[in-house]
This record gives structure tokens, C-alpha cells and sequence, in this order.
């Protein structure tokens, strides 16, 4: 035991100027972090001054929350336009219209076909033909822009004008 106190008291003097450099150390940097930690706290506080909230993380849940409900109603909305998209083709948004003189030996051009097609040339021509002793009209459906009905040459012109 005396062997050791002789090594430590031989020591003693670079343990305790080691202990006192780290001491020193440590200290000098307790003031700069607290220095770092005050510019900080400087920062939050100015731009959190005149916000009306009090604690940054009650907003940053808040915001969370608010962006997770955003989110749903994306997906909602992206659920519907895909929905919107599948039955847009199908939606009849295509007419076209051809006006003739379906007995050329007398009357005018008060005949008609008018045909209404969706993108899929799925549809209904609808033909009206007139004269002085009476006026008929048909119908005649189409799917993929055929008919199993004979079309005449003025249905085939109003569903290419439909096209």
C-alpha cells in the first residue's frame, strides 16, 4: 500500500493539472453551448413573438393532424376522378347532325339524321324523314359504330360528323 501512496504522491501533481485542465475545458464549453443555446431561444422567441401560440409542438400536432386529413380527402378525391375517368368514355358527348332531302323529286332539306355517339362509337342515330304526306322518324342503334340495322348513306355521314 505504501508503494502506491509513494506513486500517487509522485503523480499527484500531473493528476491534479490533468483534472484541472479537463475542469477548465469542460467549463469553456458549458459557455459556449449555453452562448449557443441563447442565440436559439432568441430565435424561437422572435418567431414565435405576435403567432398567438404559445407551445411549437402543440402547432407542429396540429399541423400534423390537418395534414393527415388533407391527405384522406387526396385519396378521396383521386378515388372519385378515377372513378369520373372510367365513366367518361361511355358518357354520349358526340353529335353530329346531317340535313338532306330525302325525296329529291319535291320538298326541301327538312330531312335529317342525327346521330349521338360516346368515345366507344356506342350510340343511336335517330333519322326523321319528311314529305308532304306525313313525316317519319327511326331509330337505329349503334355499337362500336355498327348497326345491326342497314344504315343509309346520310346515318353514315352524320356518325362520321359525331366522330
Amino acid at each position: 500500500m505504501t508503494e502506491w501512496n509513494n506513486l500517487i504522491s509522485d503523480q499527484l501533481v500531473w493528476i491534479v493539472g490533468g483534472l484541472v485542465v479537463i475542469m477548465l475545458w469542460l467549463f469553456i464549453w458549458n459557455i459556449a453551448q449555453g452562448a449557443k443555446l441563447r442565440k436559439i431561444r432568441k430565435k424561437y422567441e422572435a418567431m414565435m413573438n405576435g403567432s398567438g401560440i404559445d407551445n411549437l409542438e402543440d402547432l407542429l400536432i396540429d399541423l400534423k393532424v390537418q395534414q393527415g386529413k388533407i391527405e384522406d380527402a387526396q385519396e378521396e378525391q383521386q378515388r372519385q376522378l378515377v372513378s369520373v375517368q372510367s365513366l367518361l368514355p361511355k358518357q354520349i358527348g358526340k353529335i353530329g347532325i346531317k340535313r338532306y332531302n330525302a325525296f329529291s323529286e319535291r320538298g326541301s332539306d327538312l330531312s335529317f339524321s342525327v346521330a349521338f355517339i360516346n368515345d366507344e362509337k356506342d350510340g343511336v342515330v335517330i333519322t326523321g324523314l319528311y314529305n308532304r304526306d306525313g313525316s317519319y322518324v327511326y331509330a337505329k342503334g349503334l355499337v362500336k359504330g355498327e348497326s345491326p340495322h342497314a344504315l343509309s348513306t346520310e346515318e353514315k355521314e352524320a356518325i362520321a360528323l359525331a366522330e
